[in-house]
């Protein structure tokens, strides 16, 4: 794994939940998609970017409303035209995680959809990629 960490932190709201009063695992995934398509796009430069991969997905604890959770994401490799990453949940305050997701793979396209290299082999921690 490539030493790079970004935390992003979610607010449980009652527009989170589904019919058993519980975080409506589909927003944490929207959450955790949207959020580490950010990062792949600065990462790699390019706003054209697509989700190719995600791993298993499994649950092991609930989130409520009120809860904050912190989605912390690392990277774990460059490919010649994709970016790798993974990403963790946990309760804020509790300390207990609520999902693990070993890999994220997003690919850099061209303009009609077929992977396109990107030449990054090293992480940033800014914006500065997107603007060159």
């Amino acid at each position: 794994m490539i030493e790079f960490t970004q935390i992003v932190r979610k607010w449980v709201k009652p527009e989170d939940l589904n019919q058993h009063g519980a975080l409506f695992g589909g927003r944490l995934l929207q959450w955790i998609d949207e959020e580490a398509a950010i990062i792949a796009v600065t990462q790699l430069g390019t706003v054209e970017v697509v989700t190719r991969y995600v791993s298993a997905v499994d649950f092991v604890a609930r989130a409520d409303r009120g809860d904050l959770l912190e989605l912390e994401f690392g990277i774990e490799g460059f490919g010649r035209t994709s970016i790798t990453l993974n990403c963790r949940v946990e309760n804020a305050v509790t300390g207990e995680e609520v999902l693990r997701l070993d890999r994220i793979v997003f690919v850099a396209v061209d303009d009609v959809g077929l992977p396109l290299a990107h030449g990054r082999t090293e992480p940033t921690e800014g914006t500065e990629r997107l603007r060159s």
